[in-house]
């Protein structure tokens, strides 16, 4: 099975999580089994990894990557949305790390016909699960020009959404949109010259993160697995997130920072009547890659890494 994808931080990333070599583990994120394998290979025999992934190439290629695994492995596909029922199913109630590497694999952006690549013309989809119902075609022939203007600008922070919309649903009433170069013709269109000459990376980039978003529920779906994942760590136990933009961070920063205070009375009040205690401790706060990784991985350039341990 190829399924190429190079992980983010991966040293860093795993040295910071895995603390029990006969610990229980969760990669939540198995894709290709790179930080997967790294974890294993530091667990004893007693260790257990267990990887869920709604991807069926990332299950099939990460099944064949952990054979020779000596600690145990449990590979599960699924959304980590339903964390908690995995972690039922799988007998783990009580964990030792837990793992998020959020973001889209490059397996899955440099294979064409999943249409998550605005450098590539293939049919619209973008569904990490490939049974899922909505698909980037529904998002773009469906949504009206205020859902559209919404998700443009809410999840690509994008300038001309309101533009870009307009041209999609006019561009529509001839014929839907089919493909990912169609939407890069129209995107292009919208965008004025001179900001599409300018730089700042592709002009369907942020349009292309949106309509993922979208479809994959990546936002809805964090803060209740953060929660949920630190909820079944033991104390000691660790929690490593890996974000790729700045909403997935927002909201990684701000549920471990809540998670991590004490108090939370308002500041007028003499003395605490809420009894709040924090549940963790923050160990790394948003680290970023190495000036020698950015030279062979450049998907790892806009990549943090935030770790926080059990109290």
């Amino acid at each position: 099975m190829n399924f190429h994808h190079i992980s983010v931080m991966p040293q860093e990333t795993v040295s910071g999580l895995v603390t029990n070599r006969d610990g229980i583990y969760v990669d939540c994120t198995l894709g290709g089994a790179g930080h997967s394998h790294l974890i294993a290979d530091m667990l004893s025999e007693k260790g257990r990894l267990i990887g869920i992934d709604q991807d069926e190439s990332a299950i099939a290629a990460a099944t064949e990557r952990l054979q020779d695994c000596h600690c145990q492995v449990s590979i599960v596909q699924n959304n980590f949305r339903n964390l908690e029922q995995v972690l039922q199913e799988q007998s783990a109630q009580q964990v030792d790390g837990v793992l998020f590497d959020l973001g889209v694999s490059s397996h899955q952006l440099d294979t064409a016909e999943r249409g998550f690549s605005y450098m590539q013309d293939a049919p619209l989809d973008m569904r990490m699960d490939q049974q899922a119902r909505l698909s980037a075609y529904d998002v773009v022939n469906s949504y009206d020009e205020a859902e559209l203007n919404r998700i443009f600008k809410e999840y690509g922070e994008e300038r001309w959404s309101k533009r870009i919309a307009q041209f999609i649903v006019e561009a529509r009433k001839n014929a839907p949109v089919e493909t990912t170069g169609e939407l890069v013709d129209i995107i292009k269109k919208a965008v004025p010259a001179a900001v599409r000459n300018a730089k700042g990376g592709h002009p369907a980039k942020r349009i292309f993160q949106a309509i993922r978003i979208e479809v994959n529920d990546e936002l809805g779906i964090l803060e209740n697995a953060f929660r949920t994942a630190v909820a079944h760590l033991k104390p000691g136990g660790r929690i490593a997130i890996i974000t790729f933009h700045s909403l997935e961070d927002r909201i990684a920063k701000n549920v471990l920072r809540e998670m991590a205070k004490g108090c939370i009375c308002p500041p007028e009040l003499p003395i605490c009547t809420c009894g709040h205690k924090p549940e963790i401790k923050l160990l790394v706060k948003g680290t970023t890659a190495s000036k020698e990784e950015l030279e062979h991985n450049s998907r790892s350039k806009s990549a943090k890494l935030r770790i926080a341990e059990k109290l």
